[in-house]
């Protein structure tokens, strides 16, 4: 039987970790590979997720089926501020998830508290096993005030320093499309295949957005471009976040997109340039 590489856990993490604060990434990450030196193959399950799906998982068990997996409400949990992600166990193929709290599951749970991580298994009332967090000693009132952690990382004794984003080679022209999608998927670190949402690729190339809806709790990508444009994340694509996003880019503010549009022409060029 074949062993699953530590390269595709990390790949099935990050994909499944979203728009979760960096340090909170990148500790996920050396959390797995040193799991995996020791033989323990471990997997994240979920990272930063929208009010929209922490609703859904808080009826589970109430209003809809399943068992109560969670106490938290919209707003009331970590991983709502990218500061949280869930773990489990797979087989050795990596085929099989394996949800036994058993000693290599407690073992995870002290590789991740070395790293600065606290552990839901820690917790004196509803113990959740898979949960990982930092929150950077804010409380989580401070967090729905809209303050900002300081998160340190301790991979490698010290905070990485930040990567330089990569440079594309896209059209300059003004257009929205596939290309660009690409390039700024790349920029912000999340899933790269050029496509927005499943609903509606061309959305964003329309003349006048009113509001561009997708489904799953809207798209990874934009979640990320909200968080850096300081625009409210909640993965749909309306005028907000491209007045947002003119004004991070220096361009005239109206919250449209024309065709071609200046500020996806300065968009472009920052891609370009690795300066977004």
């Amino acid at each position: 039987m074949s062993t699953v590489s530590v390269n595709t856990l990390i790949d099935r993490s990050v994909r499944n970790m979203g728009a979760v604060h960096a340090v909170v990434k990148d500790t996920a990450i050396e959390v797995i590979k040193r799991a995996y030196k020791e033989g323990i193959r471990v997997q994240i399950s979920s990272g930063y997720r929208s009010n929209a799906e922490q609703q859904k998982l808080f009826n589970q068990g109430r209003t809809t089926p399943g068992n109560i997996v969670t106490n938290a409400r919209p707003g009331q949990s970590m991983h709502n501020y990218g500061l949280a992600v869930d773990y489990f166990l797979v087989s050795k193929n990596g085929k099989t998830a394996l949800w036994d709290v058993n000693k290599n599951w407690r073992r995870v749970a002290t590789i991740a508290k070395s790293l600065g991580f606290e552990w839901g298994g820690d917790w004196s009332g509803f113990k959740d096993y898979p949960h990982l967090q930092m929150t950077g000693g804010l409380s989580l009132s401070q967090l729905q005030a809209g303050k900002k952690p300081n998160l340190k990382s301790k991979v490698g004794g010290s905070k990485p320093a930040p990567s330089k984003p990569s440079k594309a080679k896209i059209a300059e022209d003004g257009l929205w499309g596939k290309a660009t999608t690409r390039a700024l998927q790349q920029a912000l670190g999340t899933p790269v295949d050029g496509i927005i949402s499943a609903q509606s690729r061309n959305a964003v190339t329309q003349a006048l957005i009113s509001t561009v809806r997708y489904g799953n709790g809207g798209s990874q990508m934009v979640r990320a471009l909200q968080r850096k444009v300081g625009s409210k994340v909640d993965g749909y694509l309306g005028p907000a976040t491209i007045r947002a996003l003119q004004k991070h880019l220096g361009t005239p503010v109206d919250g449209k997109i024309s065709n071609p549009s200046l500020m996806v022409t300065r968009l472009q060029q920052r891609l370009n340039a690795g300066t977004f």
